[in-house]
């Protein structure tokens, strides 16, 4: 909505955005990269970490907008947005910020980044699904996407989901994610030293609390989701709202990883109601599921992988 309702009319210019963003913001990319904007994706370090110094160089001085994730939806990797906010206002380029997997989980202040567009979703905090909020600058006009009655202001017509929305706002600051940190750390220092060649993505940098996204040496990812499913585990291959299509992440890639090894990540996510017991018990089988499919495979279990 953001997207196509403020490039909407435009003559073709920049778009700058990070690679590691959400296919929310990449596929409209996309579509406007076919009717001739120029769009450039800057990749992030091997940790994870868009450079702002690079970013910023990116704009130029026919920018028409700026996307910068809050925090990646799978590495959870912290991107410093209230930087690229200063100069793109300093420039005034419209930054869009999708901010949906930091809503709950750290403090934040939208003022701070100086965003024109931000956006959370619900779900991600205990709330309904599908139901978002986007907050528009006050300077910023966009053509609505659905024109009608006139509701939202005149950028979204159609009858509000008041049940939706009210379920949202019930739900904010009431699930508690603080604890998640030290369970999502044992459980990272429990996996590298139980199975040899373990790699977590992003651990090197500021991250969320809860989640960690990592990799074994010859184990298929999705043969690792499923195996886990049915151990009574629930975690995801890569992003999850991709994961059934069985495809790479294009984060990993964008960090520099094969396609090999960003096919076969994983990604957990640990929520208030988890506990030290079952980051142990994940471990645990996850060392039996790897020691089973790495003997059907005739693989030395002490063999470490490459990256």
């Amino acid at each position: 909505m953001a997207i196509h309702g403020w490039l909407a009319g435009r003559e073709p210019g920049r778009i700058v955005a990070s690679a590691i963003e959400h296919p929310s913001v990449l596929k409209p990319l996309e579509h406007f990269a076919s009717l001739g904007w120029d769009v450039v994706l800057v990749p992030p370090d091997e940790d994870g970490l868009v450079c702002s110094e690079t970013f910023i160089d990116a704009l130029s001085g026919n920018t028409q907008l700026a996307c910068l994730m809050a925090a990646n939806n799978e590495t959870g990797a912290i991107q410093p947005v209230a930087e690229v906010g200063k100069a793109c206002r300093k420039l005034d380029i419209a930054l869009l910020v999708d901010a949906v997997q930091m809503l709950g989980k750290t403090p934040l202040d939208v003022r701070e980044w100086q965003a024109d567009f931000v956006s959370f979703s619900a779900h991600k905090i205990g709330g309904p699904k599908g139901v978002g909020v986007l907050v528009i600058g006050r300077a910023r006009q966009m053509q609505p996407l659905i024109s009608g009655g006139g509701q939202e202001r005149g950028r979204r017509s159609g009858t509000e989901n008041v049940a939706g929305v009210a379920g949202f706002a019930a739900a904010i600051g009431k699930l508690d994610f603080a604890q998640a940190k030290g369970i999502r750390d044992d459980f990272e220092t429990l996996l590298l030293e139980r199975l040899e060649g373990a790699k977590v993505f992003s651990k090197g940098s500021n991250r969320l609390p809860n989640t960690s996204m990592f990799s074994l040496p010859d184990i298929d990812g999705e043969t690792l989701l499923m195996q886990l499913d049915l151990a009574g585990f629930a975690v995801a291959s890569g992003s999850a709202c991709s994961s059934g299509l069985q495809s790479a992440s294009h984060v990993l890639m964008a960090m520099g990883y094969s396609e090999t090894v960003a096919r076969n990540s994983v990604r957990v996510s640990f929520g208030p109601d988890n506990t030290h017991d079952d980051a142990s018990a994940l471990v645990e089988e996850l060392t039996t599921i790897c020691g089973r499919l790495r003997a059907m495979a005739g693989v030395d279990s002490h063999a470490g992988g490459r990256y």
